[in-house]
């Protein structure tokens, strides 16, 4: 089947963490960053499927690790620190312009899904916002897909998947999404040939020649559970 809609991952695909979650939280917590952010990760899984609220837990984590800042402030800094990657985005817009439907499906509890809605504005650029607290399921799950597919409104053989992390992929590729894996470190080349395997047209549109370019390896932000 043709593929006419295409679903982006968000950390990693569209969005980076500079430096990394470790570093980012190295201010509060020093080199017991690590074991923190593992634990506070653990806490969050049920969160993602939109089962309780992550701030309370966040902060109790925090109080326990002897960290006395504000939860609001440390969440800020951390986990609002979010820059785009322009050259996502534009090939986002570049999709859009050609007709295809662009969506995006992603793990996030609610405070950073809103933030990403819109401080970020991704529910202006996106026709479907797939989180998965909201889905009620997260990704691998091939539910996640599913369910996406579903509120998409198309076919799950018409939705091409795209995201950083492998057992993602795999599990849009179970849910039988069409599902290619790549970061943004890649470079947008590479995600450009990706597109041309599946038929799918970015280049009529006049993407901007910075697409060619080969993004620098900076910190993706990678954490426990992916996005």
């Amino acid at each position: 089947m043709t593929v006419r809609h295409v679903l982006f991952d968000a950390d990693g695909v569209l969005q980076d963490l500079p430096g990394g979650w470790y570093a980012a939280m190295e201010p509060y917590l020093g080199d017991r960053a690590r074991e923190f952010l593992h634990e506070t990760w653990r806490d969050e899984l049920p969160m993602l499927a939109g089962q309780g609220d992550y701030m309370p837990v966040l902060e109790a984590t925090l109080r326990r690790y002897g960290v006395d800042v504000p939860v609001a402030e440390v969440y800020a800094a951390v986990w609002q620190n979010i820059v785009v990657i322009e050259e996502s985005l534009a090939i986002v817009r570049a999709l859009k312009q050609n007709g295809y439907g662009v969506h995006l499906g992603t793990n996030q509890e609610s405070y950073r899904g809103d933030h990403m809605r819109t401080t970020l504005g991704y529910d202006d650029l996106f026709d479907v916002s797939c989180y998965s607290y909201e889905l009620g399921v997260a990704k691998p799950d091939p539910a996640f897909f599913t369910r996406a597919a579903r509120q998409i409104g198309a076919s799950p053989e018409s939705i091409l998947f795209i995201d950083d992390n492998a057992a993602n992929v795999e599990g849009a590729r179970t849910a039988g999404l069409p599902a290619e894996h790549w970061d943004f470190t890649q470079g947008h080349d590479v995600l450009l040939d990706l597109f041309a395997k599946h038929a799918v047209s970015v280049t009529g549109a006049s993407p901007p020649r910075s697409l060619r370019r080969v993004v620098p390896t900076v910190g993706l932000g990678h954490r426990g559970v992916d996005r």
